[in-house]
């Protein structure tokens, strides 16, 4: 083995390779689909691509690239990608800390899609991300590439009164509790930004009263909107979305389990490098842990008398 100097060394010239990442993802996609690594549809016949930015916390450190988050600490915001069920990481990019989500995702999400269909080029997609990435970019790449999506939605400047007054002409009613009102529906828009019509699904929460029992002055409106392709009712498709919040269970592999987040290098690149031989080592232990899982663990599968024989 080498020291931790000359593999530092060693790591600062392979990351000076701008083909290395992409050849680490490559041959990690390439190790899932020989273990024949199985994808879990979320519905139906689709298989999830999460899309989401995690922040890596390394304050205290001078290292390039750190600087203030959107969590208020000093690190980096990388962006991953995990596919299926199983969360294989197909794309894992470093970030400067104060970098928007949306900045270089769509080449980042166009190349996730590459490598999902290099694991299974018949596999079909459902992309789910959160409204740090509702734009016209992310859209029309899911409908070049034939991508299904599930993109939450930001209201900017909508007003939320007028949300509630469609919601109450037009939306199902549900009261989850005394002073809590949900509507839910949706609505076809045309969208300017990609010149198409799509599906809106909404969710609009009117609350008079808190759950204590304290009552509000005015009525507290909260506004969760969609875009989607899905043809699913309403309810299974807000289901679908908050599923995609499983992919903080992923991030926190990689961060703890991995202890990836702060990353030992003081240049930039060679910390792209690690982090991507990361998401390589990542997929390669799912891979073990899934495999172990297909066969019956003999010893532990065996019933036994109270007295140790086995029955």
């Amino acid at each position: 083995m080498p020291s931790s100097a000359t593999l530092r060394q060693r790591l600062e010239l392979l990351s000076a390779d701008e083909k290395a990442c992409p050849m680490v993802m490559e041959e990690s996609a390439v190790m899932i689909e020989r273990m024949k690594g199985s994808l879990t549809p979320c519905y139906e016949k689709l298989v999830a691509l999460d899309i989401d930015v995690s922040v890596f916390d390394n304050s205290g450190s001078h290292k390039e690239g750190i600087e203030l988050t959107y969590q208020k600490v000093d690190g980096y915001a990388p962006i991953f990608a995990y596919l299926g069920e199983e969360g294989y990481c197909v794309g894992a990019s470093l970030r400067k800390g104060s970098d928007h989500s949306q900045k270089d995702a769509p080449a980042f999400i166009q190349e996730s899609i590459r490598i999902c269909r290099r694991i299974n080029p018949a596999q079909e997609l459902l992309l789910r991300a959160d409204s740090a990435h509702d734009s016209a970019d992310t859209l029309t790449i899911c409908h070049d590439e034939q991508v299904q999506y599930l993109i939450k939605r930001n209201p900017r400047k909508e007003s939320p009164e007028d949300w509630l007054s469609l919601a109450k002409e037009q939306g199902a009613q549900t009261i989850p509790r005394e002073g809590k009102k949900v509507y839910t529906g949706s609505l076809k828009t045309f969208n300017p930004d990609i010149n198409q019509e799509l599906r809106l699904v909404y969710q609009i929460t009117e609350t008079t009263v808190a759950a204590n029992g304290q009552l509000y002055l005015i009525p507290d409106i909260n506004i969760d909107t969609w875009w989607t392709s899905l043809t699913a009712p309403e309810e299974t498709v807000i289901k679908l979305y908050h599923q995609h919040a499983t992919s903080e269970q992923f991030h926190s592999e990689l961060k703890t389990d991995l202890d990836l987040e702060r990353l030992p290098s003081g240049k930039f690149a060679t910390n792209q490098l690690i982090l991507t031989l990361g998401a390589f080592t990542y997929n390669l232990l799912r891979l073990i842990g899934l495999e172990t899982l297909k066969k019956e663990d003999a010893p532990a599968a065996e019933r036994t008398n109270a007295d140790g024989s086995k029955q």
